[in-house]
């Protein structure tokens, strides 16, 4: 749902269901006075109900006029306030306050096995949804996994043991049961701990990874992945240093070896072209800035110098930080490029300030010569990713040549966000030259499977 607001540049509003009663749903009773054929009534009436009153206080705050109520365990709601949920679901109203317009309601539950304190809806409820059925599937969450950049262990051990990605088994002990989320929240420790210089140990997985005998399994891997780092000289090969006896060592290993090594070699990769295309990102939005300071200096009439006018430039930039932060539109790596382009575009402002540029044209010179500079250390940074790339082939054409294991690399290259945006801007000539063969290749086998 955060996705979907970020993306369509809506409001978002989350609730979880089960803390709420009635009152607070609907709203607290009230006596107001009514005239009826000329006589005075007592009436109940009811106060705005937190929810709706929540979104209303969203519009006001962010200024976005559409947007999604989400109300997450929706199957666990009170039993005072199952009957109003019917009227919620089908007049998008709590009480007497309706959702307001250009605004969905949005709700999920987790199924009864899963969650002690689900209720089962009934056919009345049911009737007025649309219901979605959400699977785990590995190959979608792989391409999320390299876009949000988690740990290359956990990626590479579910690609050779894909039915550890989620698993549930009831035992006379409980239940066991590893899930998408304890792989998404293991890979943040694990990065931390690398960070820290500090090794993971089995007793730290299995608080992660709530099946034993998948923690061990992961924890056995997890040392041969940090040995086989080590034992291949995985920092040499980037160099560009092969060694001959490493390269004929991997290609006589077992398949769980080679595939190890070529997972360290893609998260080399994969992490040199996710800098790559965010450094592109942050590239267009400066130059997108300077573009807008040049046309100020050309079309404003009014009496500022060029430090004035970069510096309104630069209180745009972060007047729209901080409206995009409030309604909560920047994701983790969005924030990080505002950051930065804060950074440098202060630093432009100072520079300014300290040399005592004030004339336009002066000014705009020297804003493009700093520019320059951000853009030479780009451009170093894109030639380092077409070297590492290289590399990369080079290691895996003297170690498997054309076998199974580069199929697999380009695959892997195809299923990532980074890697794909970066390929497609750049030239590699071996990246093509082994893609148009993947691609007959899938080709052929679906014409044979057609014939078939």
């Amino acid at each position: 749902m955060e996705q979907i607001s970020r993306e369509c540049g809506i409001g978002l509003v989350a609730y979880t269901i089960t803390h709420h009663t009635r009152q607070s749903a609907i709203g607290l009773p009230f006596i107001s006075k009514k005239q009826y054929n000329g006589k005075e009534y007592a009436v109940t009436e009811y106060t705005m109900s937190e929810i709706v009153g929540s979104i209303y206080e969203k519009m006001e705050q962010t200024k976005l006029q559409e947007g999604i109520l989400f109300i997450d365990e929706i199957n666990c709601v009170s039993e005072t306030l199952a009957p109003a949920m019917l009227q919620f679901l089908q007049c998008k109203s709590f009480g007497n306050h309706k959702i307001p317009e250009g605004w969905i309601i949005v709700a999920a539950g987790n199924p009864p096995e899963y969650n002690k304190s689900v209720r089962e809806f009934d056919v009345v409820t049911l009737d007025r949804v649309k219901r979605i059925e959400v699977e785990a599937d590995f190959e979608v969450w792989k391409e999320y996994a390299y876009q949000q950049g988690l740990h290359g262990a956990i990626i590479s051990y579910l690609n050779i043991k894909k039915r550890n990605f989620y698993r549930m088994e009831t035992t006379v002990d409980g239940r066991n049961f590893a899930t998408p989320r304890g792989w998404e929240d293991l890979s943040n420790f694990l990065q931390v701990y690398e960070q820290l210089g500090k090794k993971v140990d089995r007793e730290v997985i299995v608080q992660y990874i709530q099946f034993p005998k998948i923690a061990r399994d992961f924890a056995n891997y997890l040392e041969l992945y940090d040995k086989y780092q080590t034992d291949y000289q995985i920092e040499e090969i980037f160099q560009g240093h092969l060694d001959e006896i490493l390269l004929k060592k991997i290609s006589h290993a077992s398949f769980d070896e080679r595939l190890s090594v070529l997972h360290l070699i893609l998260s080399r990769v994969n992490e040199t072209l996710k800098k790559a295309v965010l450094w592109e990102e942050y590239m267009e939005y400066l130059q997108s800035y300077l573009l807008e300071f040049k046309e100020l200096i050309e079309t404003i009439s009014k009496e500022w110098d060029g430090q004035q006018l970069f510096f309104h430039v630069f209180q745009k930039l972060n007047l729209e930080y901080n409206k995009k932060k409030q309604a909560e539109l920047i994701d983790k790596e969005g924030e990080k490029q505002y950051k930065r382009l804060l950074q440098t575009m202060e630093y432009f402002c100072q520079t300014l300030k300290l040399e005592g540029i004030q004339e336009k044209e002066t000014a705009f010179l020297r804003i493009k010569e700093l520019f320059a500079q951000e853009n030479e250390k780009f451009q170093y940074q894109q030639e380092e990713s077409l070297k590492v790339l290289e590399y990369a082939f080079d290691f895996l054409e003297g170690a498997f040549g054309t076998s199974q294991e580069m199929v697999m690399f380009i695959t892997e290259l195809n299923s990532n966000f980074y890697s794909v945006k970066f390929l497609q801007d750049s030239d590699c000539p071996r990246y093509d030259q082994y893609n148009q063969e993947l691609l007959f290749d899938e080709k052929r086998k679906k014409l044979l499977e057609r014939l078939e």
